[in-house]
């Protein structure tokens, strides 16, 4: 008998399930809250950019568009709404104890989702008149969601939460008058928090308890990039950032699991639920982005871009516990995906400048392998936003964005990997609304 923290470690690393909620932003569980700059426009030319230095997230030959000492600080508030509708749960009772017991009537959470922050630094001087050094520190991963531990798919899910932190270190240089290229190294911190229930609803087989598993690890990464523009008013970027390989450590903890060990005993498990080290690896996925920017006027630009994200690398996870407790493996099946945006930016007067974008945003989770950690669906994005310049060294820039969410349905009734959790089958309707600020002052 596996356990449901296992697909809890597992799962939530690799598509916690604020990733259709908290992480609305983006597809899986990926966060695109790196510059209210580029959201005003719904990342419309963000790798071509000549805005401001945010943009080195998606391309660090960006930093090339400081000209003197410049900090940016962006901040996203992002508000997530996702309602659940239960169809049917099962617990996985042995038949010798009666068999799989209905859970519905325990039903489902729909405030299993949290308000987040997610902030954006960025700081640029200028080393010589075509070379600038970069520091920067980002969020590109994060989850947050919690169903309780009540609800009726509690075996497959009940806490899930992780945070990437990344500091970056970078170079751009201004190759030519109309070329530049840039580098980063990057330090990732990553931590998880992931809990479920385990065992089952019947007494006479054991009953239930809670596992809970918390992570962590520091690993690196690099970016590259380069920045055209070809002819007076065309600007052409590409980004890449490298997958980050984490091998994450921790302890499993349990908590009211005596009857649940009578029961793994009285079944010949041969093994115990037991607080115990736990470690895995997972690589998070790379991404690529191309971007194209053209002055339609003097004052009107538009910008287009096209980002692919290796969701591929995370194709599943085998959780080792340092106790008699078997690995366990869970596929995630995720797919390689793109988003495509589009956005205009217009000069209204000399002090502010208006912005809108649409994106449509593919989600790498597959309907085979969708659970309750990765309710997740394909997104479109309405995006407006706007900077207003005090004067030649400080502005301020706002941006509104709502994420309309598919809806999309947990059908997790036919795979062996759930033979600890049970069934259950649900209704998702998600979506998300995001308000973005920065400050941007240079010295």
């Amino acid at each position: 008998m596996t356990t449901s923290s296992k697909f809890l470690f597992k799962a939530s690393l690799v598509a916690a399930s604020v990733a259709a909620a908290s992480s609305a932003y983006s597809a899986g569980f990926a966060l695109n809250d790196h510059s209210a700059t580029a959201s005003g426009k719904a990342l419309g030319g963000v790798a071509a950019s000549n805005e401001d230095i945010s943009a080195s997230f998606w391309n660090p030959a960006l930093f090339v568009n400081a000209k003197e000492t410049t900090v940016y600080v962006s901040g996203a508030y992002v508000m997530p709404n996702m309602d659940v509708k239960l169809n049917s749960a099962e617990d996985a009772t042995p038949a010798l104890a009666g068999g799989a017991k209905d859970l519905s009537a325990d039903g489902a959470t729909n405030d299993s989702v949290d308000n987040t922050l997610v902030p954006a630094f960025y700081f640029a001087k200028p080393i010589s008149d075509k070379t600038v050094a970069g520091i920067s520190l980002n969020v590109p991963f994060g989850l947050s969601g919690d169903y309780g531990k009540d609800w009726a798919g509690r075996f497959h899910a009940t806490e899930t939460a992780i945070q990437d932190i990344a500091l970056s270190f970078s170079l751009a240089h201004r190759v030519n008058s109309w070329a530049s290229v840039g580098a980063s190294v990057q330090i990732h911190r990553a931590e998880v928090v992931l809990e479920s229930a385990v065992g089952t609803s019947t007494a006479a087989a054991g009953g239930e308890g809670i596992g809970r598993i918390e992570a962590d690890d520091t690993s690196y990464g690099y970016s590259l990039g380069v920045a055209l523009e070809p002819r007076k008013g065309t600007r052409v970027g590409l980004g890449y950032r490298s997958e980050v390989s984490f091998d994450f450590k921790g302890d499993v903890k349990y908590n009211n699991v005596t009857g649940v060990n009578a029961g793994l005993s009285g079944l010949g498990a041969g093994y115990q639920l037991i607080n115990a080290d736990v470690s895995d690896s997972i690589d998070f996925p790379s991404v690529l982005t191309l971007g194209v920017e053209q002055d339609l006027t003097p004052k009107l630009i538009l910008g287009l871009s096209a980002i692919r994200t290796g969701w591929g690398s995370m194709d599943g996870i085998n959780i080792d516990f340092d106790s008699n407790q078997p690995n366990s493996v869970l596929t995630f099946g995720f797919e390689d995906q793109w988003m495509y945006s589009a956005g205009l930016t217009y000069a209204y007067s000399d002090k502010l400048t208006l912005r809108t974008g649409f994106a449509m945003d593919d989600s790498p989770v597959t309907d085979e392998y969708r659970s309750a950690r990765t309710p997740d669906g394909d997104r479109k994005w309405i995006s407006i936003g706007g900077t207003y310049d005090f004067n030649d060294m400080a502005s301020a820039t706002f941006a509104f964005t709502h994420v309309m969410i598919e809806d999309v349905s947990v059908n997790r009734t036919g795979l062996t990997e759930d033979a600890a959790r049970g069934t259950l089958k649900a209704d998702y309707e998600s979506s998300a609304n995001v308000i973005s600020v920065a400050m941007n002052m240079a010295f």
